[in-house]
């Protein structure tokens, strides 16, 4: 078994000196942060400055420490470069083993517990909801919280408000909507739980002034009675669900809103099923794909461009996509197409936010592949350190991290940018490894276009090589 694992450790390490040698021909622009703690979620939040060459925008992370330390959500600055600015040696110049100097760290929130999940509210990207190893849904005013200092024995800080309905722990489906300020949560208990947080929005932030640095059994006010949870660590003003929905048969791992409606929404969980649901009619199923996938489904995003698509990851490696004008209940779920491109479990999948066909998915294996199905059928295209026998719709794989990729997340103001973090500690001395990156224009761009683009530089070249 120590001989196979060193091999592992062989592959995986050529694969990643291969790909270093690419990354001034693949990338405009990459940032390799070396995490102190490993993070299992990451979200841009909104754009704090604008300069010539590069913005400045909100990140946030979790970290998850070994008990020495409190767990954390930090709120870091990322200086993102501007397209076509960032010079090919200084991208290729980095040290996997280093902080990166794009990534300040701006604020710290000590969490009740590991933080799994991060979602960001559409409406206030500054108010963020997280998932922890609880029943309660944590909701954070980042900018109002005040900096804390993680040491062993701090208090936790306070949340803003604590949304309560799971009656057993909900790790780590979670989703904001883009239409009204709402929440959705799945957990443990094979539940979906709906709540509104409109009439506590404008609030928010109040309650976390200098009590934070307290122990957190003081009072809460507001007009919501503030009571203890299973954690006494996240007391707050609580909220109590606008609807509960019952249908998966297992853990609910992932729910996702329609984007164009607050009323409808999806989930996906250990069951291998799908469900669609229509707040509208009910607390019952109104699509149950029963087989979606052959094993559990992870993860699920609905397309913000033509609703009528979702995506689904799974543990058979496997990413579908379905119509949900062709789903019925019952029975095998017919995907539109069956992505295969991955070796281990898909963990996340996300549609771009640019073009309406192209979405990543990341996984276990280590790579985030980067898809356009329009391109299924079509002829194969190059796909990152993988130039033959790509998977139908590869256009890019994304090898820099060294194991299992557990999240990323499109950047919506620089839609070709991405933020991913990996479960990599063994490999670079650290907690695990935070990617920005963007791949070169000319991997996407229209193929006439970038043939233009080209003889316009061979052009350049020519009439400036020096005469003999």
């Amino acid at each position: 078994m120590k001989e196979r694992g060193k091999a592992g450790q062989r592959s995986v390490d050529e694969r990643y000196t291969q790909w270093k040698s690419l990354v001034p021909v693949l990338y405009d622009w990459l940032a390799n942060h070396n995490l102190v703690w490993p993070s299992l979620s990451c979200r841009w939040g909104p754009q704090v400055e604008h300069a010539t060459y590069k913005n400045r925008q909100r990140l946030y992370l979790s970290e998850q420490t070994d008990g020495s330390v409190p767990n954390t959500l930090v709120i870091a600055n990322c200086d993102v470069v501007k397209p076509r600015v960032a010079a090919a040696e200084h991208i290729s110049q980095f040290n996997e083993e280093a902080r990166s100097p794009f990534v300040k760290k701006f604020k710290t929130i000590i969490h009740p517990g590991e933080v799994n999940r991060i979602r960001e509210l559409p409406q206030n990207s500054k108010i963020v909801g997280t998932h922890t190893d609880s029943p309660d849904v944590l909701i954070w005013d980042v900018e109002a919280q005040p900096n804390r200092h993680a040491v062993l024995g701090a208090a936790p800080s306070r949340p803003d408000l604590v949304l309560t309905g799971h009656q057993e722990n909900a790790e780590f489906a979670l989703s904001m909507c883009p239409i009204e300020p709402l929440v959705l949560s799945g957990g443990k208990d094979m539940s979906v739980v709906l709540w509104s947080i409109q009439d506590h929005i404008s609030t928010l932030g109040v309650a976390s002034d200098a009590k934070s640095l307290e122990a957190s059994s003081g009072s809460s006010g507001g007009k919501q009675a503030a009571k203890a949870g299973n954690n006494k660590s996240s007391d707050g003003p609580t909220v109590s669900p606008r609807g509960v929905y019952q249908g998966h048969e297992d853990t609910v791992e992932d729910v996702q809103f329609c984007p164009t409606s607050a009323e409808e929404f999806c989930s996906v969980g250990d069951d291998s099923c799908l469900i669609l649901w229509d707040a509208r009619a009910g607390t019952n199923p109104v699509v149950k794909v029963e087989k979606a996938h052959n094993s559990d489904l992870h993860c699920v995003d609905w397309n913000p461009h033509d609703v009528n698509f979702i995506l689904t990851g799974s543990a058979d490696n496997s990413v579908r996509m379905f119509d949900r004008r062709n789903l019925s209940s019952g029975g095998i779920g017919s995907p539109v197409y069956k992505f295969e491109g991955h070796s281990a479990a898909v963990l996340c999948v996300q549609w771009s936010p640019d073009k309406a066909s192209v979405f990543g998915s990341a996984a276990e294996d280590g790579f985030l592949n980067v898809w356009d199905h329009e391109k299924v059928g079509k002829k194969r295209e190059r796909s990152g350190t993988r130039t033959t026998n790509s998977p139908p719709g590869l256009f890019f794989q994304h090898a820099g991290h060294r194991d299992k990729v557990v999240d990323f997340h499109w950047n919506a103001s620089d839609p070709w940018t991405i933020v991913s973090v990996s479960d990599d500690c063994q490999s670079t001395g650290g907690g695990g490894t935070l990617q920005i990156w963007r791949m070169s224009d000319l991997i996407y761009r229209p193929e006439e276009e970038v043939l233009e683009e080209l003889e316009k530089f061979k052009s350049h070249i020519l009439t400036c090589a020096p005469k003999t």
